[in-house]
């Protein structure tokens, strides 16, 4: 399942290529211990609204500063970023693509497939999908914080990714940043640049309005 292109908020970077079997006796405990408590933070907010940039770079190319918007409230979600939308109730998801006046809608993933990591809910569990081998690869001090860097690499061979790298603060358990390093020499780097959580939201955020894009082809999926 291709079409979360940006749903993913940057964990297209996973799901194209960390698809093997690993198993967790590779990880290391203090690495699962950090990711537990960023989880259990993130996931103990009923609703949540997140703004983010994107940093491409790709060599003998213009680094690429893309901006984004997610809201959240349990297994509901809307996607903003470079014009593009994904709009998800809960069960469906709706793919808004304006530069071909196209909107394409899918099933919701269940959650024990590999491509249910394509989601909000399961960007802080994907230590837990047992096809990344992660260590806590560095702890420094900056602006008067501590900072945790914690590296997965994909047990897949094949993978277009060498590793990515996350970094938590330590004392609020918040993320601070995801980097994607790729083996062509590309980097991507996800950033929250505001977080808003416990927002309340009216319930047409996540419903997909026909009416509002008139003329575009729907494609539906689900069948």
């Amino acid at each position: 399942m291709r079409i979360l292109i940006l749903a993913t908020i940057f964990l297209l970077l996973v799901a194209e290529g960390l698809q093997a079997q690993g198993t967790k006796e590779e990880n290391d405990p203090k690495a699962k211990a950090i990711l537990d408590k960023v989880r259990k933070k993130y996931e103990s907010y009923p609703s949540l609204e997140m703004e983010f940039s994107l940093t491409v770079e790709i060599p003998e190319q213009p680094k690429d500063i893309q901006r984004g918007k997610m809201m959240q409230k349990g297994s509901k979600y809307r996607l903003e970023m470079s014009g593009q939308t994904v709009i998800c109730d809960g069960k469906s998801l709706w793919m808004v693509m304006p530069q071909n006046k196209e909107v394409q809608i899918n099933h919701l993933p269940d959650a024990e497939e590999d491509d249910a990591i394509l989601s909000p809910q399961s960007f802080f569990r994907i230590h837990e999908k047992g096809n990344l081998a992660y260590i806590l690869s560095n702890e420094y001090s900056a602006n008067g914080k501590i900072f945790q860097e914690i590296e997965f690499k994909p047990l897949d061979k094949f993978s277009d990714y060498a590793k990515l790298r996350l970094t938590v603060n330590k004392a609020s358990a918040e993320f601070v940043e995801l980097k994607g390093f790729g083996k062509d020499g590309s980097r991507y780097t996800l950033a929250p640049t505001r977080f808003t959580p416990n927002k309340v939201f009216a319930e047409s955020v996540f419903l997909f309005n026909k009416a509002a894009y008139p003329g575009y082809h729907i494609e539906d999926l689900r069948n």
